[in-house]
């Protein structure tokens, strides 16, 4: 019964009590798997985010701006308008009680804490996409379009582009003052934040983006901001002009129609010249300022809002682009903070891109089942005393762990060959398989069956083909062309195959 103000604290007050108890219990509990992990620091995170909800309830309920917190501590002392009656207000309450338990009997006791438990097996959902890994990975193409198919990006492969992603500071600073460029970094840096949640969500992301945020205030201030050098110190606005276009560049209006009728416009409009007009006349209009300086022109070239001052507009401008430059940096630096934090996952995203561009798509098929496979019982890096899960019965390298699940199928390690020609042996893997044709218990079941142990019977493992396939080649050759000292081989104890005449010579020598 939480009917009174006070007893709504008071129930408050344990629920948080009985939170902070479970987030110990979950976090004394060691996780098995990378998945585990991050399921626990999730499970974490929403019970944190209930203790702060329940927390922002007992503050605004001790502010106690309409006075109800008041009136109840005074009620239950007795207060009353005529005075304090203690006894009268104890009896008000005890009836009120009895009342309340008349109309709502007492039902079985429930156990909190056995609900409280139930949420140590809750498992919050997190998604992934395939090529995330379950968090192992970043799946960066939707930026990688982006940028080859921009002009301050270049055509690079998806494992160069990995490299330098995170070096915004090599773009041209000319490059970067376009709606094109801001509207990547931020969809890069919105990208960065969601995979650093999802898989860190225990890292408080806030403070650290708050500090990069006070730090490059001051380094930008003081020009100190790589790549931006130029912006910021002692509060000086870059030129208009240079902002846009970079004159030095071009020698010709020819050259300067090559850059396009949009970017010519938006030069124009922040000069606060006439924006109008065919392309030919747009570059001619912005050539004049090659030459001639801004305030030396003629008015006729200038928009009608420029002809109250031009000096004023340009400022304006400038500030708009010192603005615009300073928002694209801070970006970038929010950008570089977050690729140190996930530097180790940009390494394991190279390593999977260069390796799957060496495997077939088959080959990646059967990776990607036999990470699935292993997702739910995959070892963590960090294991104690060497316990490793071999779910799939791998067979263990030199280091003792079990060999990656691509070697395996790639060896044929898992595969089982029977030969009927040598008594119904089995050979595990495909080198041993093919090894076995040279030795002496395949060449004695041939020659038993009256058939030659040449090349052409590679891969035959039974008697029935065997023989048909010595069948057919009799017909093919004829009965009396089969040579067995010439096409007969021997293999001696140190693996070298002879035909039989020459094996047959070097024995009666003694040389074999």
């Amino acid at each position: 019964m939480s009917s009174t103000l006070l007893d709504q604290i008071r129930c408050n007050h344990e629920e948080i009590e009985r939170l902070e108890r479970l987030v110990v219990q979950d976090l004394q509990t060691h996780p098995s798997s990378s998945k585990d992990r991050l399921v626990q620091g999730h499970r974490v995170r929403n019970t944190i985010h209930s203790i702060m909800r329940t927390i922002e309830k007992l503050v605004e309920t001790y502010e106690d701006k309409d006075g109800a917190r008041d009136d109840e501590i005074a009620a239950l002392g007795g207060h009353t308008a005529t005075g304090i009656n203690v006894y009268s207000a104890f009896y008000d309450r005890l009836k009120e009680i009895r009342e309340y338990h008349r109309k709502y009997p007492s039902g079985p006791l429930a156990d909190a804490t056995a609900d409280y438990e139930a949420l140590l097996q809750v498992k919050p959902v997190i998604s992934f996409s395939g090529e995330e890994g379950v968090g192992r990975y970043l799946d960066l193409h939707d930026m990688y379009n982006q940028y080859i198919n921009s002009k301050f990006g270049d055509r690079v492969e998806y494992s160069a582009y990995l490299d330098v992603f995170s070096h915004p500071e090599k773009i041209p600073c000319k490059l970067k003052l376009s709606r094109q460029y801001m509207k990547y970094m931020e969809a890069l840096l919105e990208y960065l934040v969601n995979f650093f949640q999802r898989t860190e969500p225990l890292q408080d992301l806030d403070k650290m983006l708050s500090k990069v945020e006070t730090d490059f205030e001051e380094q930008f201030a003081d020009g100190k901001v790589i790549g931006w050098e130029s912006h910021g110190q002692e509060s000086k606005l870059v030129p208009s002009e240079h902002t846009v276009i970079d004159f030095g560049y071009y020698t010709t209006v020819d050259e300067l129609i090559g850059v396009g009728p949009e970017k010519l416009k938006e030069a124009l409009g922040a000069l606060g010249l006439k924006v109008g007009g065919t392309l030919q006349q747009r570059a001619e209009r912005l050539f004049l300022i090659k030459n001639t300086p801004l305030e030396k022109l003629d008015k006729k070239h200038f928009a009608k809002p420029a002809l109250k001052g031009n000096q004023n507009g340009d400022a304006k401008a400038m500030q708009g682009a010192d603005s615009s430059a300073k928002q694209i940096a801070l970006t970038e630096a929010k950008v570089k903070k977050l690729c140190n934090l996930l530097d180790e996952t940009i390494e394991r995203t190279k390593q999977n891109v260069v390796k799957k561009q060496a495997m077939t798509y088959e080959e990646m098929e059967e990776e990607r089942k036999g990470e699935e496979e292993r997702a739910e019982i995959e070892s963590d890096e960090e294991m104690e005393e060497g316990a490793f899960h071999n779910p799939l019965n791998l067979p263990m390298g030199v280091d003792g762990k079990p060999i990656p699940y691509w070697l395996y199928k790639l060896h044929g390690l898992g595969q089982k060959f029977k030969c009927e020609i040598c008594r119904n042996k089995i050979y595990k893997g495909r080198r041993a398989f093919e090894r076995h044709f040279k030795e002496s218990q395949h060449q004695d079941g041939m020659r038993c069956l009256g058939i030659p142990n040449t090349k052409n019977f590679n891969e035959i493992t039974s008697i029935e083909e065997a023989k048909e396939l010595w069948k057919r080649i009799q017909e093919r050759q004829g009965v009396n062309k089969w040579r067995p000292e010439v096409e007969e081989e021997y293999e001696d104890g140190d693996g070298n195959v002879y035909n039989k005449k020459t094996y047959s010579d070097l024995l009666r020598q003694g040389l074999i």
